[in-house]
């Protein structure tokens, strides 16, 4: 197994990859060998047979002979990342360390992090974290490639960066100060990327009026009503209708 310490993997972005020690973004056999690289590591808790792979690689169809150019690639890669990283008899799997470093599984560990530090009232320690999967989900996944599996986990890194955002913005509002405006800007992302999602505009509302701005505030509630009734002909929720009589209140 590759020495954990060395081994760190951006997928998200610009693919960079050091393993072992050994820098190997720009080793890596051309398209289709980055493909397999990210696929193996994307996938690197189980194993991979050769014809998933192959289908993963040529999502419309194999070349004239599959299994030799699947092999060929194989073993180009294990010549770069090293026999004890690439298991592949019969079986494929990428034999990384468990605590070596992969972008998107940082990702995903900082969500539940942030996630679970605002469920228990400590946006101080939500903060950091919130960020990570922000940052991470917006670089996006292997740009200009596509493939179903793609498709698949970009979804999910979308998802990230939505929480993420949320998140942060949550954080930011609960910490206060100069927090504000980095609230208000989430608020303001988040009602934009799914405006029928009310968290983004229930962040906005609070960000707003916590830095003593009501009646913007009380627009941005107007505005979602309107959108809603508009659009899906349904009312903003119970918990939103209480929040905006509490800022009529101080109004």
């Amino acid at each position: 197994m590759a020495a954990s310490h060395e081994t760190r993997i951006q997928l998200c972005g610009k693919l960079v990859a050091r393993v072992a020690g050994n820098e190997i973004g720009d080793l890596l056999p051309g398209r289709q060998g980055r493909l397999l690289f990210a696929y193996l590591l994307l996938h690197r808790t189980r194993d991979s047979s050769r014809d998933e792979l192959a289908d993963a690689l040529w999502p419309q169809g194999p070349p004239g002979s599959p299994d030799v150019s699947l092999r060929a690639l194989l073993s180009k890669l294990r010549a770069i990342v090293g026999e004890e990283v690439l298991a592949s008899r019969p079986q494929v799997r990428l034999c990384l360390a468990p605590d070596a470093f992969v972008d998107i599984e940082a990702a995903r560990a900082a969500i539940h992090r942030a996630e679970s530090a605002l469920a228990r009232e400590a946006p101080t320690e939500a903060w950091g974290p919130a960020q990570v999967a922000l940052f991470t989900g917006r670089r996006g996944l292997l740009p200009g490639e596509d493939a179903p599996w793609i498709d698949e986990q970009r979804r999910e890194l979308e998802d990230l960066h939505t929480r993420g955002l949320e998140a942060y913005g949550n954080a930011c509002v609960r910490i206060g100060g100069c927090e504000l405006p980095a609230a208000e800007r989430a608020g303001r992302e988040l009602a934009r990327l799914a405006p029928y999602r009310e968290s983004g505009h229930r962040l906005l509302i609070e960000a707003l009026a916590a830095q003593g701005n009501v009646a913007e505030a009380l627009r941005s509630y107007d505005s979602l009503r309107e959108l809603l009734r508009a659009e899906l002909g349904i009312a903003p929720s119970a918990e939103m209708r209480e929040l905006h009589a509490r800022l009529l209140a101080t109004a």
